[in-house]
């Protein structure tokens, strides 16, 4: 397996476009991306609320 070419990728395009309808796609990486966001948040521990924060400090004091 190599690298992916001009011709897979636009055939991987025509087939979730095919799948999904080109009015879902914005939907799915809309989704995607506030996914990502929030796994980034979560593994810099800022999915804590603010008051967890100062207790998990005051904690480690």
């Amino acid at each position: 397996m190599g690298k992916l070419g001009a011709t897979e990728i636009i055939l991987i395009v025509v087939v979730i476009v095919l799948l999904f309808g080109g009015k879902k796609i914005p939907e799915l990486m809309k989704g995607l991306g506030s996914g990502i966001n929030e796994f980034k948040k979560a593994s810099k521990g800022e999915d804590q609320a603010p008051a967890a924060k100062k207790e998990d400090e005051e904690n480690k004091q």
